[in-house]
């Protein structure tokens, strides 16, 4: 079975390549929507390469990684949310799943590095 944090930024990631390719086809945005379209699709990719680490270390790491990509891609969304390039309900959809996964990622935080190897 595969994890939660896993599917999730997986799901995530894809609905990051469609907001990419709608900002840069309809809103004819460049510069933000390739910010976003590299921290929104890092987050799953560093939490995959987590669930191969070598060590203990290396998995908090790559996933302590992938937290800071998501709280960079929750500015990006908050972002082109303010300034109305996103709207509801997709902007808070969006922000909502990002939070989400920021959350989830917290908690295999806490636990990865409170439990007895």
């Amino acid at each position: 079975m595969a994890s939660p944090i896993l599917d999730k930024s997986l799901l995530f990631a894809a609905r990051i390549v469609k907001l990419y390719q709608y900002l840069v086809k309809q809103k004819h945005e460049t510069i933000i929507s390739k910010q976003i379209i590299r921290s929104g699709t890092s987050i799953g990719a560093n939490a995959n390469e987590a669930s191969f680490g070598s060590s203990r270390a290396d998995f908090i790491s790559k996933m302590q990684i992938a937290l800071k990509e998501t709280a960079e891609t929750e500015y990006w969304l908050r972002l082109l949310i303010l300034s109305g390039y996103i709207e509801d309900p997709d902007g808070s959809s969006l922000l909502d799943d990002c939070l989400e996964i920021k959350k989830m990622l917290v908690s295999t935080l806490k636990t990865s590095k409170t439990d007895k190897p």
